[in-house]
Order: structure tokens, then C-alpha cells, then sequence
């Protein structure tokens, strides 16, 4: 519902405005234009659906691989101490924690199809042991707050849009992938400030060596790459960072279908069959993406999107900031409404300044740095008729702003 407020607040004070400062201001052409912007909105939104039709296709096809071949489950259970120290009120052995380690381990790996339903799954299993069934249980506020600020190992959905409109913008040797460590680092700061909020709340001693040794090995390998990319000069280090980031994507894909091969698998079906749901995949965003595309391109070609950005530009530069980061919050603040919203947005910011500039590459961190809260605490709370969600969603609106946070500092970092 929110979303549909935001959505007929930008057509409608776009129109208004642009019908003002053409019979005030005397702007005759600003309606032509705002007309060509919907039109082309409208067509750039299909062709950017479209262009993501083959890497979703890709994707999911190489996902399914790694789900029959058991790779999957080995990184689900490889991360499964660490969730027994964090989920109160599950016994040893239950079948939540299998649910739950399976869809934080898909949405880690970018797997948003398949970590949907098995979020769902983990929501019922979790409400099993729910001694009130109308009240969000501390465990299902945990499982909640670390879907909104998840790790994501491989932004893919992210990377595919950049590559797709860097094609159409002509971008020499673009690489998509260098968004990858940035990404990386800003998901793991909001993690682990879920972890801790959530804690707080909770009363929950994180001082155990799961949790000890999970922070200290990621941040301590983040640390080490970061050390290392840092010695080298600016150029030297997207590239380098673009080749870590499709290096990492490459061993997955390997790792995926050598133990596909190794367990005698018909690899090359199950790619198939995973295949067939990347179309559908890719086309269903057209409506959405289309349909955010045109009130932002109409709220943008009326002025109004300047406006609002220059405003907050006005009041960060007031503060003594450097303001370069302003264009991209819009995404930031739609993010926790709506994925496709933010999606637009970040479409709209690559296509303004371009994929390549700080802006652009600062959208894609953000768009894969934070998560729609609201609605996965719609979805999943009401798929069990939750009603009472305590402070399930300001430990989650906590963790996205620390994330949001952390995805601007690393931008400034990488890319400024």
C-alpha cells in the first residue's frame, strides 16, 4: 500500500508541476518533454527486463545445479553453529534450523526465487514452536531482522542490470563485477549489526566461539583484501576488484557442476530445468520496472526529482559533507518499501549519470546493500498471522540504515 502512495506521488505532483511552470513560467516544451520521458521510460524499463532475460536464465540454471549436487546444503550446514547461538527457543536438532540455514544461505547466494518459499517454510516451522500465535516469537524476529540485513555473497541481479545498460551506454571495458567487494563489506556491517541489535533486544551473550570466529574470519579476510587493493592505484584497483568479484562468480559455477558431474547428475537437465524459471523470472519485473520507470521519469523531467535532490544536497552541504552521495538516497529510502521501486531508482541514477560514474556504482551498492524490509515483514508475519511484531521491524530498520550507511562510506572508499 505504501508503495502505491509513493507511486501516485510522483505522477501526480510531476504532472501538476509541470502544468505550473508551463502556464506560469511559460515552459511550453516541458510537457512535450515529460511525455517523451514517459514513452521512453516505458520502453527503456522492456529493454532492460529483456536484457536480463539471459544472465536470470544463467543463473538460475546454474543455481539449480547447486542445489541438487548438495553444495548448498554443505554451505547451509557449514553456517549452522553460528544460527544455534543466535535463534533462542529452538531445541538442538530441530527442524527449523534446517529450514532457516537454507533460506539465509540462498539469499547469501543471491538465490531470491528459491529463498522466498524456503523463508516461508522456515516462518511455519519457526511458528510450530511459537508459544503465542499472534506474537512475533524471539526467533522469528531474529530470522526476520537477518533476512532485512543479509550478507550477500553475489549481487547478481545487480551486476546483470549494470552490465545490460553499460551495453546500451557504450561503456569500453566495463566490468560489471567490481561492485562485488563493496557489496560485500556493506552487507556484512548490516549482519552483523543485526546480529547485534537483535542481541540487545534479546539479551543474547553473542560471545561464543561461533559467533567469534564467523566475524573474526570474514572481517578479518574483508580486512586482508581491502589491505591489499589499497597499496594499488585507483584504476589498478576496480580492475582488480572487477577480476576478484567474476573470479569468485566462476569458481561457483565450477564448483557447481563438478559435483553435479562427480555425483553422476544429468548436469546439463538439471541446468535446463532451473533455466526455465529465469525467463519468467526476468520477464515478470517488466511490469513493475516499467511502471516505476515512468512516474520517475515524469517526476524527474517536470524538475521535481531536482528539487527534492538539491534540497537534501543543501542540507548535507550545510553539515560540511561532500554531496556527491545525495542522488543515490532516493533508492535508499524506497528500498525498505519495495525492491522493484528501488530497482527503478537505481535504473533511473545509472541511466542520469551513468553505470560507470561514482553515482552510478554507488546505486548498485546500495540496491544490494539493503533489503525491502516491509515487505518481507508483511509477507512472512502474515503467512502465519502474526499481528503483533514487537520491535521486529525497528531492529530492522536499524540494521538497514547501518547498512546504508556502510554502503556510502565503502562507495566513498572504492570509488570517490
Amino acid at each position: 500500500m505504501a508503495l502505491n502512495y509513493v507511486w501516485i506521488f510522483f505522477l501526480v505532483v510531476g504532472i501538476i508541476a509541470g502544468i505550473l511552470k508551463s502556464v506560469v513560467l511559460g515552459d511550453t516544451g516541458l510537457l512535450s518533454d515529460m511525455m517523451k520521458a514517459l514513452f521512453d521510460a516505458a520502453k527503456n524499463g522492456f529493454e532492460i527486463s529483456l536484457g536480463l532475460t539471459g544472465v536470470m536464465t544463467l543463473w538460475m540454471g546454474i543455481m539449480n545445479v547447486g542445489k541438487e549436487s548438495g553444495i548448498i546444503s554443505l554451505f547451509a550446514k557449514a553456517v549452522s553453529p553460528l544460527f544455534r547461538v543466535l535463534f533462542k527457543g529452538i531445541p538442538k536438532d530441530d527442524p527449523a534450523y534446517g529450514s532457516v540455514t537454507m533460506n539465509l544461505s540462498a539469499n547469501m547466494l543471491g538465490l531470491d526465487n528459491a529463498a522466498t518459499p524456503l523463508g516461508l517454510d522456515a516462518m511455519r516451522d519457526l511458528q510450530k514452536l511459537n508459544p503465542s500465535t499472534d506474537t512475533a516469537s524471539d526467533a522469528q524476529i531474529m530470522f526476520l531482522v537477518l533476512n532485512t540485513a543479509g550478507i550477500t555473497l553475489i549481487p547478481t541481479s545487480v551486476i546483470a542490470m549494470r552490465q545490460t545498460i553499460a551495453l546500451e551506454q557504450h561503456v569500453a571495458n566495463f566490468n560489471a563485477a567490481d561492485i562485488f567487494l563493496p557489496t560485500l563489506i556493506a552487507t556484512f556491517i548490516a549482519f552483523v549489526s543485526g546480529i547485534i541489535i537483535v542481541s540487545l533486544f534479546q539479551r543474547i551473550n553473542i560471545f561464543k566461539w561461533p559467533v567469534i570466529l564467523f566475524v573474526a574470519g570474514f572481517g578479518g579476510l574483508i580486512a586482508l583484501v581491502h589491505h591489499q587493493l589499497s597499496q594499488m592505484p585507483a584504476e589498478q584497483m576496480n580492475k582488480t576488484m572487477g577480476a576478484i568479484g567474476s573470479g569468485i562468480i566462476l569458481l561457483v559455477v565450477t564448483i557447481f557442476i563438478v559435483a553435479g558431474a562427480v555425483k553422476k547428475l544429468n548436469v546439463y537437465s538439471l541446468f535446463i530445468d532451473g533455466a526455465k524459471g529465469g525467463f519468467a523470472a526476468a520477464t515478470g519485473i517488466i511490469p513493475y520496472l516499467v511502471a516505476m520507470l515512468i512516474a520517475i521519469s515524469v517526476f524527474r523531467a517536470s524538475g521535481c526529482m531536482d528539487y527534492l535532490v538539491n534540497g537534501i544536497a543543501a542540507v548535507v552541504a550545510a553539515c560540511g559533507l561532500n554531496t556527491d552521495f545525495v542522488p543515490t538516497l532516493p533508492i535508499a529510502l524506497m528500498k525498505p518499501l519495495s525492491g522493484g521501486g528501488a530497482r527503478g531508482l537505481m535504473v533511473d541514477v545509472m541511466k542520469t549519470y551513468g553505470v560507470a560514474s561514482f553515482q552510478g556504482k554507488l546505486a548498485a551498492i546500495i540496491q544490494g546493500s539493503t533489503e525491502t524490509t516491509f515487505y518481507v515483514l508483511a509477507v512472512y508475519f502474515g503467512s502465519v498471522n502474526i499481528k503483533n511484531s514487537r520491535y521486529a521491524l525497528a531492529a530492522g530498520l536499524l540494521a538497514d540504515m547501518m547498512g546504508l550507511i556502510a554502503a556510502i562510506v565503502v562507495g566513498y572508499i572504492f570509488f570517490h
